[in-house]
């Protein structure tokens, strides 16, 4: 019936007979109006809780996601002007978590890429300086010759045939440095005594090494120096070698070849007298375009690129080139690869 308060009850019992019932009634409703007015506030204040702490996590939401969106950003357009072709752009760094990790390696990847460009740039200066000079004596030789000034006389042609030669040189080289780049640098690998080859090719430099007033000396090996190698570029690397001695080395000077076995490689040393290489130009020898004298490996014919080129074809065959200074007073250069023998010890 209407007004009728819940009823919770259970029997009484004695000696199995129920003698009662233990009831307890339930309001909907508080009756007393103080108890009431408390479950109202208490309401209100957990709402008003609950309202407070949402608004407090949307905005800590918020924060958060600025605190995280602001490298992301950076990291965006960082992105987007590396696609565009700029290198020189860095992110700044201050955090210690994953995205200052990420940071540091964008810098990283900027500043190689940034190297990268620039050695890009300074090659094609580099070989468009080096084309244009035989290009431009060519053009003037023959542009004597059409306006009368000079005669085609044998002379005359024979020093044309000299700048096309050094032309050819300079092109053939490049072809096999941009070949050895992306990895196309054929190389047949044989047995081949590494002495022996080394020994011919000075012999077909030692005419011009007397003529030049430079002493070749030759040091046989105390047994067979047989490696696996490609014997046209092993002459390659040979005859850049002693081309790169008869150059520089003064005359009246000496230059010296030898070989030697030590762990399991063989060592094809050349050592030449003065003048000698500063120390902070041996770690760049081997670099492209790099001159110790500009202007003097200019006037001997020297484009920069002999050195570089023979690291990379002994690289291919995986043989090393090391420089030092050496015992003449000049330049030691050293070819190191694997002995295709096992030493007796």
């Amino acid at each position: 019936m209407p007004g009728t308060l819940p009823l919770a009850r259970r029997p009484i019992a004695v000696d199995g007979d129920t003698v009662g019932f233990l009831g307890v009634a339930r309001s909907q409703r508080p009756s007393d109006a103080m108890a009431y007015a408390f479950l109202s506030r208490l309401q209100h204040s957990l709402w008003l809780i609950g309202a407070v702490a949402v608004a407090l996590s949307a905005l800590a939401a918020i924060l958060l996601a600025r605190h995280f969106r602001r490298p992301i950003d950076r990291l965006a357009r960082g992105a987007a002007t590396l696609a565009a072709g700029d290198y020189g752009v860095r992110l700044p760094l201050g955090r210690s978590d994953e995205l200052g990790d990420l940071a540091r390696h964008f810098n990283v990847l900027a500043e190689r890429l940034d190297q990268a460009e620039a050695a890009r740039r300074q090659w094609v200066a580099d070989t468009s300086h080096e084309l244009r000079t035989p290009l431009a004596v060519l053009r003037a030789q023959l542009e004597a010759i059409q306006d009368g000034v000079r005669q085609a006389t044998p002379e005359t042609i024979d020093a044309m045939g000299r700048q096309v030669l050094a032309l050819s040189k300079l092109i053939d080289e490049l072809y096999a440095l941009a070949r050895a780049d992306v990895g196309e640098l054929a190389c047949r690998r044989e047995p081949l005594d590494l002495w022996t080859l080394a020994a011919t090719e000075a012999g077909a430099f030692a005419a011009r090494f007397q003529a030049a007033g430079i002493a070749l000396e030759l040091q046989p090996a105390d047994a067979p120096a047989t490696v696996m190698a490609d014997p046209d570029r092993m002459r390659q690397v040979v005859a850049n070698l002693l081309e790169n001695s008869l150059r520089y080395t003064a005359a009246g000077g000496a230059v010296c070849l030898h070989a030697q076995r030590d762990a399991g490689k063989i060592d094809l040393v050349l050592d030449d007298s003065a003048p000698g290489v500063p120390d902070a130009a041996l770690a760049r020898l081997a670099e492209r375009f790099y001159r110790v004298d500009a202007s003097r490996s200019r006037d001997h014919g020297g484009a920069g690129l002999g050195l570089a080129l023979c690291r990379r074809l002994l690289e291919a065959q995986g043989a090393t080139l090391a420089f030092a200074h050496s015992p003449l007073g000049g330049l030691r250069v050293t070819v190191s690869m694997p002995s295709a023998e096992k030493d007796a010890a």
